[in-house]
């Protein structure tokens, strides 16, 4: 978490810029915002140490590797205070992506990626449907993700030529 550190326009414009391009050089990002690449790190290590970069990940294009089934599920539980039990339990599934505790109809929201519709039904049938305290689930297939981007951290004023 992080540890009440000063977030300044510096902080926000590298951020920014390695949230649109995690591949991107210290030493680029120095050039475009006119410091030296030492502070670029030691920038980027103080916001690690406070929590608020907490990893770099790789994105793919999952349907380019056989997986061409992505779903949305709505789970539904017996009780509110079971979450934890079963968020922990979803964990150990590998097709489970992401999983969000949410207000509204479904007590998780959770996304799925699978290889196609009969590995989505064996995911759902014999791990998720089958996990204690989970009462019953609403999947939704998605057909065409249309925007999928980091968020704008930015002020206008802090745009980056």
């Amino acid at each position: 978490m992080s540890k009440n550190i000063e977030i300044d326009k510096l902080d926000r414009q590298i951020l920014s810029m390695l949230m649109n391009n995690a591949k991107m050089a210290y030493t680029e990002i120095a050039k475009k915002l006119y410091v030296s690449g030492g502070t670029i790190h030691v920038r980027m290590k103080k916001l690690e140490d406070a929590g608020i970069v907490q990893g770099y990940n790789l994105s793919v294009d999952h349907t380019e590797l056989g997986f061409d089934v992505s779903a949305f599920l709505g789970i539904y539980l017996d009780k509110s205070s079971l979450y934890d039990q079963v968020a922990r339990e979803l964990d150990k599934i590998p097709e489970i992506v992401a999983a969000h505790y949410t207000t509204g109809l479904y007590n998780i929201f959770a996304r799925v990626i699978c290889k196609d519709t009969n590995h989505l039904r064996m995911v759902l049938n014999d791990k998720i449907q089958k996990i204690e305290g989970i009462q019953r689930t609403e999947t939704f297939i998605s057909l065409q993700e249309s925007i999928n981007r980091p968020i704008s951290i930015l002020d206008q004023d802090e745009q980056i030529e």
